[in-house]
């Protein structure tokens, strides 16, 4: 066999060797540690395809999901808004769901893929996803209310979507309406997106806090992740973080049920400080401290180990050397402050306000790390 010939033909072999029924590899990926008694699960529960009104075949979120390293997604696809159905008639509401589950068991990933759907009505219902769901044509029915039931009866888990919807409230201020206070009297409500896209609704996370809705964010994309949140500049797209139990469907629903949540979002991470902290203390590794020659100038060293940056206000009393009093975690990174502590001590603390996250309106958390001289 001539050389060249030979070659061209391993290269051929060797290609259809490595992709054939290979899940895709990708070097992106998003990570949080896991919590004392809780795994963190990365989730996105509120996606489109051109099922509905979105512009890519549901197995497309499948592999955006699994360069994200996410543990679960929903597609999450309009029951009533369906401009795409002269191309896609879409008889079976569950098809999205069905090719998605498909192309994530082949890709043995460990994605889950969870049954979801939108309900889609004018103010002051608005939009709601029913995640969970066992079989969403069921849940075609003119009653707005009846709708949610229907979704309850399958077991759903119930999330009133972007509430600061600008073409549903041109002021941009979620606020809980009549309609909304029945839904919750009825329990027909369990959460609330406080991040929908690339949006931030403060007033939705005073909503969640007085009421006891869980804590929600998502991307509801309809285009590409990797545009739209332009990942390929070391951003991200919004997630909702779910400490559960374990990475099972039913352990993640149980999460959320029990508002053990909080979200992701432009660095940012938001919900309850009781669920904040413990995930922010583990995001703190390995803490190294040693005094430079035999000065009392103390060089500290701080891992972060998890994918967002943590923006630090030291609100201690030593001063730093090498910082002002506004400090950046790098993400997955070792970062290094100076610490003037004017004696040579063998332990002390940092104590810092963490300005990255928000666990109410405008109210950010503060931690203690306990720093030992070698």
């Amino acid at each position: 066999m001539n050389k060249s010939i030979y070659i061209f033909s391993f290269l051929i072999s060797f290609s259809l060797f490595s992709f054939a029924g290979d899940p895709p590899s990708h070097g992106r990926k998003i990570e949080f540690p896991d919590v004392p008694g809780y795994k963190t699960l990365m989730v996105d529960l509120h996606q489109h395809t051109l099922f509905s009104d979105g512009e890519v075949w549901p197995s497309i979120r499948v592999e955006e999901a699994e360069k994200d390293n996410l543990d679960a997604i929903s597609l999450t696809e309009h029951l009533e808004y369906l401009p795409h159905k002269s191309d896609i008639p879409y008889p079976d509401k569950n098809r999205a769901y069905t090719l998605a589950l498909k192309k994530a068991t082949e890709d043995s990933s460990g994605l889950m893929v969870i049954n979801g759907a939108e309900v889609t009505r004018k103010m002051p219902l608005g939009h709601c996803n029913t995640i969970f769901i066992t079989d969403a044509n069921k849940m075609l029915m003119q009653d707005s209310i009846e709708v949610l039931r229907e979704a309850k009866r399958q077991g759903a888990f119930i999330v009133w979507n972007h509430p600061n919807l600008l073409y549903q409230v041109q002021d941009g201020v979620a606020r809980l309406t009549e309609v909304h206070k029945y839904l919750l009297k009825e329990k027909l409500l369990d959460g609330i997106e406080v991040v929908n896209d690339l949006t931030y609704s403060e007033e939705a996370l005073r909503i969640a806090l007085d009421n006891n809705l869980t804590i929600m964010g998502a991307s509801d994309i309809h285009g590409l992740i990797d545009w739209q949140y332009k990942t390929a500049e070391g951003a991200h797209r919004p997630i909702t973080l779910a400490f559960a139990k374990e990475k099972t469907e039913a352990s993640l629903k149980e999460a959320l049920l029990a508002k053990r949540t909080a979200v992701w979002f432009n660095n940012t991470l938001i919900g309850r400080e009781e669920l904040l902290l413990p995930l922010i203390r583990q995001s703190f590794g390995t803490v190294t401290a040693s005094y430079y020659g035999k000065t009392s100038v103390l060089t500290v060293m701080i891992k972060n180990s998890s994918s967002t940056d943590y923006l630090l206000e030291n609100i201690g009393g030593y001063l730093f050397h090498d910082n002002t009093n506004i400090v950046t975690l790098r993400a997955n990174g070792t970062t290094k402050i100076e610490v003037k502590t004017q004696q040579r001590l063998s332990s002390f603390e940092l104590k810092f306000n963490i300005l990255s996250a928000v666990t109410a309106p405008n109210t950010h958390p503060s931690i203690t790390i306990p720093v030992t001289i070698k």
